[in-house]
């Protein structure tokens, strides 16, 4: 079976392998180019995952204007002063930017999201009528899923990635953390639009 040397670089690209582990992964998927991307994502995120607990005191702060109408201004952290000033790095952040500009997420993650702003939420779904005559172990279940769709909007890692709608941003930023080999984090942002206050 012979391995294409474009599908090997192309694979390279995606995933920041180097080449061996490029055409090592387009061998054991028997020269299934996707077949071989996705098993390396799994890997990848597997990575990323053990990564998430790593402390973040680099990085930059990126803005992004749109139409002279929404402006945005985010602080993207990783590891390393390396990594923060690579041109790759820069545009993610700005992606990221782009991303606040058009989805307006209140919070990071939902680690982020206020104790008593969840709670309250939560008092409110428990006592929807739809509940009513549930058992209360399936009402809780109903209720952390419609508290789950209800911040996902809210939240940016939950919501969906406005470049590639099958993913979220949170995996997103997870296939970022596999391609530098650092964690990287979203800590803050804020977005202004023309005419709107708080």
């Amino acid at each position: 079976m012979a391995i294409s040397i474009d599908d090997i670089k192309k694979l390279k690209e995606l995933t920041g392998l180097g080449l061996t582990d490029a055409k090592k992964a387009l061998v054991e998927a028997e020269g299934d180019f996707d077949k071989a991307l996705e098993a390396l994502r799994k890997k990848g995120l597997t990575k990323a995952e053990k990564k998430g607990d790593r402390e973040t005191r680099e990085g930059l702060i990126e803005s992004y204007v749109h139409s002279n109408r929404i402006g945005v201004v985010v602080e993207v952290n990783c590891e390393t002063d390396f990594v923060a000033r690579l041109p790759e790095f820069k545009e993610f952040a700005h992606q990221i930017a782009m991303q606040i500009a058009a989805m307006n997420p209140k919070y990071p993650t939902m680690e982020d999201v206020p104790a008593e702003a969840l709670e309250a939420k939560k008092q409110e779904l428990l006592a929807s009528d739809s509940l009513n005559g549930k058992p209360a172990e399936m009402a809780e279940k109903i209720v952390e899923g419609q508290l789950k769709k209800h911040f996902a909007e809210q939240v940016l890692a939950e919501q969906s990635y406005i470049l590639d709608d099958s993913k979220t941003v949170g995996e997103f930023i997870k296939e970022e953390v596999a391609r530098r080999g650092e964690n990287i984090r979203v800590s803050q942002f804020k977005r202004i639009e023309l005419g709107v206050t708080e």
